[in-house]
């Protein structure tokens, strides 16, 4: 079908590198689809999906703060894993047989997460910590299940907020405990696996932490999931002590790789040439 679209959704917006990655994906594939990137609040978020479930050329949408939570009651269906995290980031646009749009809901940032994680070198066993509380903490959660760490610390600093992502990581199979906000720098020293969910310059205060003391990080990765500017302060501090750093720019890339797999009903037989082309898109190394 000619003529498709599709999008990223969120605010503020003008910073995502998701057309580049997916405009070079369709471009390789040779999918016909214009894919934008549209800034809407959650209260702008009903009236525009209205207008999706009234047009045809719809593909498919990418979902990313602060719509995460917000998209998801106003889906047809979404997976098992979207109902245990309460949040989304992936909506697939379908025409049912009768001519009505479906909108299915779905969760690529766990499959992006262990796929970053997993390039970088992190490996099962161990323990891990968790900086932040909100949508992508809960899917960062599940990610480190998958990758079958040992045991899990949650640092946030509303410790009251806790309750979902400790749902999810003990639906994983993960012993978790929720760790003082004060107590983050000690946290992430003793991490074999790291991910930091805050927003761009929010772990700074943890990093300036982390220089002035002595500790090592060899052997220890860290993911960071903001990717603008980068890099950010905790990763500057983290390779300057020997750990392994993730910029959120991997995780993009590899959650997309599923994104395009579900907008474009393609298999993807060869999903490495699809991350390469990704990688050229936005200057990351190709793997």
């Amino acid at each position: 079908m000619p003529g498709r679209r599709a999008a990223v959704l969120g605010h503020p917006i003008s910073h995502s590198r998701s057309p580049l990655l997916h405009g070079a994906a369709y471009g390789l594939l040779g999918f016909d689809c214009a894919y934008e990137a549209i800034d809407l609040t959650p209260e702008q978020l009903p009236a525009f999906m209205a207008g999706v479930r009234e047009s045809s050329c719809w593909a498919g949408l990418s979902v990313t703060m602060p719509l995460k939570a917000a998209m998801v009651p106003l889906m047809d269906e979404t997976s098992d894993l979207v109902r245990s995290l309460g949040v989304l980031n992936t909506v697939v646009v379908r025409k049912r047989p009768d001519g009505t749009v479906q909108l299915a809901g779905q969760n690529t940032d766990v499959a992006g997460i262990i796929e970053a994680l997993r390039h970088a070198g992190a490996t099962p066993g161990g323990h891990a910590v968790i900086l932040g509380g909100g949508g992508t903490a809960a899917a960062a959660a599940a990610a480190l299940g998958g990758l079958q760490v040992d045991s899990l610390s949650v640092c946030l600093r509303d410790p009251a907020k806790a309750g979902p992502i400790l749902a999810v990581a003990r639906n994983a199979g993960l012993e978790c405990r929720v760790a003082s906000w004060d107590d983050a720098a000690a946290e992430l020293a003793s991490a074999q696996v790291a991910v930091s969910t805050l927003p761009p310059r929010a772990a700074d205060p943890i990093a300036e932490t982390l220089a002035a003391s002595s500790v090592r990080l060899d052997s220890q990765v860290l993911l960071d999931v903001t990717y603008d500017p980068w890099p950010s302060r905790i990763a500057s501090v983290w390779a300057e002590r020997g750990g392994a750093i993730v910029p959120g720019l991997e995780m993009l890339i590899y959650q997309a790789v599923e994104q395009v797999r579900l907008f474009t009903g393609m298999e993807l037989p060869e999903p490495e040439q699809v991350i390469n082309v990704m990688c050229d898109a936005v200057g990351a190394p190709r793997r």
